[in-house]
């Protein structure tokens, strides 16, 4: 019997298109119906500080409108949290937050920053509301995600998609591997995101403990070919065991 991991699609760039010209088109919200008829698990958005691509009243209607999981990717900024506990997306993923970074750089680091995150977590859980680490693939980062009171972590993967030789991939899926394995250990649940494209899911999909996959910039950029439902399902077919 076959398996698949399930598919998060990032819709932020839909948005970043309609904030180029500060318009009302085109719509997030009527991109998250178009991947979910296309297959998507999850929707995932993420609320900068900047705002410089997904607005408060997007994530506001997204989380009415959506029949799958509403994922918020988010700093740990004290507006987004309140906004955050007030929208009570299914869960929230914690990602570092630079304003001059084009795209989240790398992991959280968790274990500097474990007293704050870990009382983050805690109003989340209150709240009833799901919380996930974006993490760089380490030993340490694993375990103090699971000592913050984390759900589940998003191993970045993007060293891994930056790769250029063999040897180095096979390095980078072995570090993922192991992350994924101590993580499951640890009982949380493993997901992974960052610069996964068509061509490169393969390895990803291998890792039997990775249960979730959070992708944006590759499948909005084949859906400007073929329209957003075929790039998500194009996708779901990648993602069968």
């Amino acid at each position: 019997m076959s398996d698949h991991i399930k598919l998060g699609v990032n819709i932020d760039h839909v948005a970043t298109v309609r904030q180029a010209r500060r318009t009302t088109e085109p719509d997030p919200v009527r991109a998250a119906v178009l991947a979910e008829l296309g297959g998507a698990d999850q929707i995932t958005v993420h609320l900068r500080e900047d705002r410089r691509h997904i607005q408060d009243r997007d994530l506001d209607i997204l989380r009415k409108t959506i029949t799958t999981r509403l994922n918020l990717e988010m700093g740990l900024a004290d507006e987004i949290i309140d906004i955050a506990l007030a929208t009570k997306p299914d869960q929230v993923t914690l990602v570092p937050e630079r304003r001059q970074e084009i795209t989240t750089e790398g992991g959280l680091d968790v274990a500097s920053s474990l007293e704050r995150i870990t009382a983050a977590v805690g109003r989340f859980h209150q709240a009833g509301i799901a919380v996930s680490m974006f993490i760089d693939p380490s030993r340490e980062q694993v375990r103090a995600s699971r000592q913050a009171g984390a759900d589940g972590v998003e191993l970045h993967t993007g060293n891994y998609a930056n790769a250029r030789t063999r040897a180095a991939v096979r390095q980078e899926v072995y570090r993922l591997h192991l992350a994924a394995v101590l993580a499951k250990n640890e009982r949380l649940g493993v997901y992974a995101g960052h610069g996964l494209t068509y061509v490169n899911i393969g390895h990803i999909v291998n890792l039997l403990e990775i249960t979730e996959v959070n992708i944006g910039h590759s499948i909005i950029s084949r859906a400007l070919f073929v329209g957003l439902e075929t790039a998500v399902r194009e996708m779901k077919n990648l993602l069968v065991r």
